[in-house]
């Protein structure tokens, strides 16, 4: 059995929105067609207490082999689509023959690992996105040489007014700028890709946070290892 073709393993991966084109991204490089990206919403950064509980729900939704074929190509989907709503990449066939959950602890407090465990499912090692995007010890590196950093990937660069300006309330209560990131000394983004949309972005985001911006080109980081190694396996059991 290989990664490709109509007898490879299918693989279904439940993932952040806010890693969807970087997902969709690995799987073309790495040639690996059967594996369906199911997106919950971006917008749970702001939110990660409920995200165990969804997640949950998505495992126990393709156990119960739901079958369709509606699907959004990575052309389609918007920013606005993947920060809101739930978004299908790929296949969606008639049974699953892994699953992999697409985040890391993104801040649900060792919850969503319960929910693996108890699921019997593989999760993203970390602590969230930064870390593996960056690696285990590049983000090491980077918290080391400077405390009060905070990040940005791409696609939060590209959605800073979103999730942090309007999210975090600063646009109706400028007040709450310095309570939020009074104690933050640089902006640190963390870039996935050649995007200058999402560098301006990020340089729009430090001016507007008063902060410094250094920006580390990371690539997919340990993403990609996940990804590949966790689909790779699949074939041998």
């Amino acid at each position: 059995m290989t990664t490709e073709g109509p007898d490879a393993p299918h693989v279904l991966l439940i993932a952040c929105g806010a890693l969807a084109r970087e997902l969709l991204a690995i799987n073309e490089l790495n040639g690996l067609p059967n594996v369906t990206i199911e997106c919950l919403p971006a917008s749970l950064h702001n939110r990660p207490s409920e995200i165990p509980e969804l997640v949950r729900q998505r495992i126990h939704r393709a156990r119960g082999i739901e079958v369709g074929s509606a699907t959004t190509s990575m052309m389609e989907a918007t920013d606005e689509e993947l920060f809101d709503h739930e978004t299908t990449f790929g296949r969606r066939g008639d049974r699953y023959d892994e699953i992999l959950v697409g985040y890391a602890d993104c801040g649900t407090g060792g919850k969503l690992a319960e929910v693996c465990a108890q699921e019997r499912v593989e999760m993203l090692a970390g602590a969230h996105c930064y870390q593996f995007f960056a690696t285990e010890a590049g983000f090491e590196r980077l918290q080391d040489h400077e405390l009060g950093s905070f990040y940005l990937t791409d696609f939060l660069a590209r959605n800073f007014d979103r999730l942090v300006w309007q999210g975090l309330g600063i646009a109706r209560h400028p007040e709450l700028l310095e309570a939020y990131f009074g104690n933050y000394t640089r902006l640190v983004y963390l870039q996935q890709t050649d995007d200058p949309k999402a560098l301006a972005c990020a340089r729009d985001a430090a001016d507007r946070l008063g902060l410094e911006l250094h920006t580390e080109r990371t690539g997919y980081g340990d993403l990609e290892t996940a990804v590949v190694e966790f689909t790779r396996r699949a074939v041998t059991r």
